[in-house]
């Protein structure tokens, strides 16, 4: 897409059959390289083939950046009330403060159903889309269970990417398989699908905190379940606490408000071997070009979580 005219003008784009008015086209987002606005929604509307399944009928939090990733930033659950009418939403019970008292409120969070989805979004500069780990066919059932992996300085993404392997090689061992990608930031992301009835957000928070604690026990110098800050230096926080109804997990292929336009990438798990071979946490930071050349070329890594059916076992 290019701008039209001088930053505050608007150009009118036809995306799926919806007309979108685009503003500030030119306005620099990513000032450390020149990365505009028009190239942001770009990105967002040429990813968007395999971007949206993966976002399809779950709750999005977007994380906004109107003055671009050096700016204030905030996260709206509440889609903005001057959406399209064809941008639909799903209502969810919160209990908020408001006021100073707490009360309970329904929030409308937004569902991204297109690539004409993401292009509005885009352009309400919602760099980052956070979704839910449910859908809006059943609030109550997580479809995945994952293990957020945050490093301590010093350790860095291979650190992480040693810590996925163990939790790989563990869940192999109870036959479940998973899946893994970059978070864009500074750590990992591990999958499992789960795409099954009867499981709820106590069955997988506390699978994914027995496995943690497995790994912890046999690894304290490399892995930490605990919360505590103090406990994380040189080692990886296994963040079971994402497996909670009410949090989100930053989604495949967003991008990341980071210096430069990172994104949560998909990874194969060969990729992970030789980043541990190798000690190069290079090799697990991906930028949108390299990204859409990804998935040019290797198509959609995490396509097996829109299909695979696994059970969780009973740990005891």
């Amino acid at each position: 897409m290019t701008p039209a005219g001088d930053a505050a003008s608007r150009t009118t784009v036809d995306v799926e059959g919806h007309q979108l008015s685009l503003s500030n086209l030119s306005k620099v987002m990513y000032p450390s390289v020149g990365f505009t606005k028009a190239e942001v929604i770009d990105y967002y509307l040429r990813i968007a083939p395999v971007m949206v399944p993966h976002l399809d009928r779950r709750p999005i939090t977007l994380k906004r950046y109107p003055d671009g990733v050096d700016g204030q930033s905030f996260f709206e659950k509440n889609c903005p009330k001057h959406r399209p009418p064809w941008f639909r939403t799903v209502e969810i019970e919160s209990s908020g403060r408001r006021s100073g008292r707490n009360r309970t409120e329904l929030i409308g969070y937004c569902l991204v159903e297109s690539a004409a989805h993401l292009v509005w979004t885009a352009n309400m500069a919602a760099l980052e889309l956070h979704p839910g780990l449910q859908t809006a066919d059943d609030l109550g059932r997580p479809t995945w269970v994952v293990f957020d992996l945050d490093p301590g300085a010093p350790a860095d993404e291979v650190t992480c990417a040693t810590v996925a392997q163990l939790i790989r090689s563990t869940l192999q061992a109870l036959d479940l398989g998973s899946w893994v990608k970059t978070s864009g930031s500074k750590g990992l992301q591990l999958y499992v699908p789960l795409n099954t009835p009867g499981v709820g957000f106590d069955d997988t928070r506390d699978f994914a905190l027995a496995v943690g604690q497995v790994l912890e026990r046999a690894h304290p110098d490399l892995v930490t379940t605990n919360m505590g800050k103090e406990h994380r230096p040189g080692r990886v926080f296994v963040d079971w606490s994402q497996n909670t109804f009410s949090k989100t997990t930053i989604a495949v292929y967003s991008l990341r408000a980071r210096p430069h336009p990172t994104v949560s990438t998909p990874l194969g798990w060969e990729e992970i071997d030789a980043a541990v071979d190798s000690g190069d946490a290079a090799r697990l930071r991906f930028d949108a070009a390299q990204v859409l050349e990804r998935v040019s070329e290797h198509g959609d890594r995490f396509e097996p979580l829109l299909t695979t059916r696994q059970r969780l076992p009973k740990l005891t």
